[in-house]
């Protein structure tokens, strides 16, 4: 990979979002001007680390997920690949840092939620579903039955969990996508459907493991809320709290001294599994080793720079951000609300761009497809649907409304396009709503939503943004595989002198696109 060209590619997809930032909060939204200078200072490591730690995924971890699954699907025992992607799923779950995070966040509104537990619910859940998601692969059963029969099991169970928990449970789906656990587990699918050649099988696994966390923990809402657990705990504490841990944090030194704590412990069981499966598994030669040690190390080192960026300033400014243009269209309404939509709506078309996960996604999906399916057509949707769900969230902060009244409908408008979206388009959309509530996501998008909920009525329920982002994704990308489709069959009906091969014809389909 052209390190030069990443670099380019990562600051053409972030600075856009600083430049919305820095607009307003010179002009109609003034903001301190420490935390603008932070919040460029973010910014620029922000870029800097992404472009590393894309470079380290190339390196190590997806060629080692993709190695793996490849010799685990060779050995022929079913029993060992459902165990062994189980203890892959726990493991890389409960040392995902965003879960530690949420874990924390689910604590402060409901202290009878004890951490570890929902950190072991939800981890259970992802390695159950993995197990589910390549054992589909393994027998060739139908994706889309898949996705149907989980999600009706889903919102079935969802109707007997609590509705306070609700956003919590469909959050932790997208918390669960991290920027170490969606490469890998992405790689491992690749692994396992390569052995069988079989590219419309590709896709999808991620988007099954989000719906693990999901269902397990309403499950676990339902158990609590039988021994009459919960009791109504006003939001307004979490969001003082975070602003308590946001002025706790005041500089990048004691940030990195944090950041590269939760980096060591996110890649650390990945790296582990890797010694593991070199000595029992792959038995890769010295140069081999050596070349997935340095990706190791490099995504590491982007990891941290990236994470620094982040908490150093970028979400800070977000925070401030969302509650000044929240507190605006409730004083002045009128055109400050829609200030506050088109920032959200901005916002979210931008920075889904920027989030590591989906680079990742989107360069496999250009490779799987050998270049049929654009990575800048698919990007394109994707910010198209996050910003859908960022603006609806925008809504919601400052209006309260139920979040099923969105949700309900918007999974069952997924499930339709599914019986007329080609099963590789249908795989790529669930994976993308996983991989688009990631890291950048979760704390800038979801920072400034929060900021706007402070200061509306959206104040006491503060979950359910990242639920919202991860919907929105399968509707945007399965629409973009109708049409491509549509367009793929308009061309064969085109009378060519010479048959184009079906590589040819697709490229230029999506060209068109």
């Amino acid at each position: 990979m052209n390190i030069l060209s990443k670099l380019k590619e990562t600051a053409v997809s972030v600075l856009p979002v600083m430049a919305i930032v820095l607009f307003l909060g010179f002009t109609f939204v003034p903001l301190d001007k420490i935390l603008l200078v932070r919040f460029v200072i973010g910014g620029l490591l922000l870029i800097l680390g992404l472009t590393i730690f894309l470079l380290g995924v190339d390196l190590g971890i997806q060629p080692m997920g993709e190695r793996c699954g490849a010799e685990l699907t060779k050995k022929r025992s079913l029993l060992l690949l459902l165990c062994v992607a189980f203890i892959i799923g726990f493991i890389v779950t409960a040392a995902e840092p965003d879960i530690q995070v949420f874990g924390d966040q689910v604590r402060g509104v409901f202290p009878v939620v004890n951490k570890l537990a929902i950190t072991f619910v939800i981890a259970c859940g992802v390695g159950i579903f993995i197990m589910l998601g390549l054992l589909r692969t393994v027998l060739n059963l139908s994706i889309k039955w898949t996705f149907f029969i989980a999600y009706l099991i889903l919102f079935a169970i969802s109707f007997a969990a609590p509705d306070s928990f609700i956003g919590i449970a469909f959050d932790s789906g997208g918390a669960t996508t991290g920027p170490m656990t969606v490469p890998f587990i992405m790689a491992l699918g690749l692994g396992v459907s390569s052995v069988r050649d079989d590219n419309d099988n590709s896709f999808g696994l991620t988007g099954i493991c989000s719906i693990g966390p999901v269902m397990a923990v309403l499950i676990y809402s339902i158990i609590l809320q039988s021994r009459g657990a919960f009791s109504d705990v006003a939001a307004a504490e979490v969001l003082a709290e975070a602003d308590a841990s946001s002025a706790a944090i005041s500089s990048f030194g004691i940030i990195a001294s944090h950041v590269i704590h939760e980096a060591l412990i996110s890649i650390a069981p990945l790296f582990a599994l890797f010694v593991i499966f070199q000595i029992f598994l792959l038995k890769m030669t010295r140069r081999q080793v050596i070349r997935i040690i340095i990706g190791f190390a490099y995504a590491f080192i982007g990891l941290t720079i990236f994470l620094i960026g982040v908490n150093g300033g970028f979400s800070q400014a977000g925070a401030a951000l969302g509650q000044k243009l929240g507190a605006l269209a409730l004083e002045r309404g009128g055109i400050w609300y829609v200030i506050l939509l088109g920032t959200g709506l901005a916002l979210g078309a931008i920075i889904v761009s920027a989030e590591p996960a989906v680079w990742v996604l989107s360069e496999q999906v250009e490779s799987v497809s050998g270049g049929t399916i654009k990575r800048k057509v698919l990007l394109v949707f994707l910010s198209v649907g996050t910003a859908l769900a960022i603006g609806l969230s925008m809504l919601r902060a400052v209006s309260g409304f139920n979040l099923k009244i969105i949700l309900i409908p918007g999974y069952i408008i997924a499930m339709i396009l599914m019986l007329f979206c080609p099963s590789l388009f249908s795989g790529i959309a669930f994976d993308s709503g996983g991989v688009a509530s990631g890291p950048l996501t979760s704390t800038f998008v979801l920072s400034f939503t929060l900021g706007a909920a402070s200061s509306g009525q959206g104040g006491n329920d503060s979950f359910g943004v990242i639920a919202l982002v991860a919907m929105m994704p399968l509707i945007a990308i399965q629409v973009m595989g109708i049409i491509f489709k549509m367009k793929q069959k308009k061309n064969e009906k085109k009378d060519y002198p010479v048959k184009p091969d079906n590589d040819t014809a697709a490229g230029e389909v999506t060209n068109e696109l």
